[in-house]
């Protein structure tokens, strides 16, 4: 098996974007509750926004201090500064908000994630300047391996905003064969997948058996078992199976905020 490594795939792009002119805008990451592997991703960004000298702000906000209109007033009120030039609303967010109502109050000109309904409208429309980091990072990934992904049955687990919704979409008048699954689909279907992309954040959830000898595996998915980072898919398996895959973590996680950080320079184009 040939291990995708998104820590150099990622560095490559980050060294591109460190010579391009910054402009000066901050970039404004909104935070509710302490989830640990939220924070970890946080982390991440905020070390990459250092290593390209944007000024890099997270705002931290206790869960019982905020309703769904509260918290998405105070994020249309970020956004709506002039020196922001990108507002990311990290996700998941507690139970309690929607999801959707909150992160539509982001300016869709400084919509780095793509996730509001505007932003969203002007990618499908094919409008937009940007693509869903997730989207992204799979296009990214072919790039490298120079694989045609619209000659490939292409399978897609989970179906969340972050990953699987915006994927599907995009994919499915652009592949050979699209399978769509969720976390309780018989995943004996992907078998007839050449590209599995995953995003359902359930540790292991997809085996050795669920998958043909040769496929190329895409795990967007990350679980904190016992401070241990895991994937979907059980990636120690796929050795002499699979003919490509990426890790957890090391893989999609990287790309993902370089594909980010990518989104906010197209944003703030100098």
């Amino acid at each position: 098996m040939n291990i995708i490594d998104g820590k150099k795939i990622a560095g490559t792009i980050i060294n591109r974007l460190k010579k391009l002119p910054r402009g000066g805008k901050i970039f404004a990451a909104i935070m509710v509750g302490e989830n640990p592997a939220s924070l970890s991703f946080l982390k991440q960004k905020e070390k990459v926004a250092h290593e390209c000298g944007i000024d890099f702000r997270i705002y931290t906000y206790k869960e019982e201090q905020w309703t769904n209109d509260t918290l998405r007033h105070e994020v249309g009120r970020i956004s709506a500064q002039k020196s922001v030039g990108g507002v990311i609303v990290q996700l998941p967010l507690p139970e309690k908000f929607n999801a959707q109502y909150i992160v539509n109050a982001i300016d869709s000109r400084k919509d780095v994630d793509v996730l509001g309904e505007r932003a969203l409208g002007s990618f499908y429309a094919e409008r937009s300047k940007v693509v869903p980091p997730t989207v992204g990072v799979v296009f990214r990934i072919m790039e490298e391996l120079a694989i045609k992904i619209l000659d490939k049955n292409v399978a897609v687990v989970g179906l969340g905003r972050l990953v699987g919704k915006p994927i599907a979409l995009f994919l499915i008048k652009k592949v050979r064969n699209l399978i769509l699954c969720d976390k309780n689909s018989d995943l004996g279907l992907l078998q007839c997948a050449d590209i599995v992309i995953s995003g359902v954040g359930k540790s292991h959830i997809i085996k050795k058996e669920h998958l043909k000898k040769g496929v190329i595996v895409i795990d967007f998915g990350y679980f904190l078992d016992g401070g241990t980072l895991k994937g979907d898919v059980d990636f120690d398996a796929l050795s002499n199976y699979a003919e490509y895959a990426t890790p957890t973590p090391g893989g999609t996680g990287p790309l993902l905020v370089a594909k980010l950080f990518e989104n906010f320079y197209a944003l703030n184009q100098v």
